[in-house]
């Protein structure tokens, strides 16, 4: 099987992992980027504060967001868009707590996703000082792009996992995940059957 997987970076409007603002996303197919989408997020009433400190790091601003689509209205383009893929993301815990943070506060059943940091795949793939995204994309030959925002910082993380893959000799993102020891992750329905198959029926509850 070849190397697909869709890249994922959000924004937030302040600390609660329910104020998504933005939203980043990147195919690849065959260890290649083949389609990429982005948008900005209405964030739910009571998670919707734009803190001085998000603005600075982003530059989204009240403004930026007037117009658009909340979450409930634009999770079904996001599914969409992964079609069934792996999601990866840098600091996956994040990311995919956006996810499911976003759809309790807007009381919309979360999706199911597997999904592999490759935050984790950097730290077991380079040797660096740092693994922040914009130092392993560098180790992964991706400069200069613009971090912060959600769609550049998307493209950096499919390069590091492209890379690694290369790296490892793999074609796969379960291969990948497998050689470098990192966890796939699950979130949604699928991931309360995994949970209640490891530890009983009673965790289904």
């Amino acid at each position: 099987m070849p190397l697909n997987f869709t890249a994922i970076d959000f924004e937030t409007a302040n600390s609660s992992s329910a104020s998504a603002c933005s939203v980043g996303l990147v195919k690849v197919r065959g260890a290649r980027v083949v389609d990429r989408a982005s948008w900005y997020i209405k964030p739910p009433v009571g998670h919707d504060a734009f803190l001085e400190w998000n603005i600075r790091i982003h530059g989204i601003r009240p403004t930026d967001v007037e117009t658009a689509a909340g979450w409930h209205e634009q999770l079904p383009d996001l599914v969409a868009f992964a079609d069934g893929d792996h999601l990866v993301a840098h600091n996956a815990g994040f990311d995919l707590g956006v996810i499911k943070g976003a759809c309790l506060a807007s009381d919309v059943p979360i999706p199911d996703f597997h999904y592999v940091c490759s935050l984790q795949v950097a730290r077991r793939t380079y040797h660096l000082d740092s693994y922040r995204l914009p130092v392993a994309a560098m180790a992964a030959g991706f400069e200069d792009f613009a971090h912060h925002d959600a769609l550049a910082d998307s493209e950096a993380c499919a390069a590091i996992m492209i890379h690694a893959a290369k790296r490892h000799e793999v074609e796969t993102v379960e291969h990948l995940a497998h050689v470098t020891g990192v966890k796939i992750g699950v979130i949604g329905p699928v991931a309360t059957k995994a949970h209640a198959a490891t530890h009983g029926p009673m965790a289904l509850s």
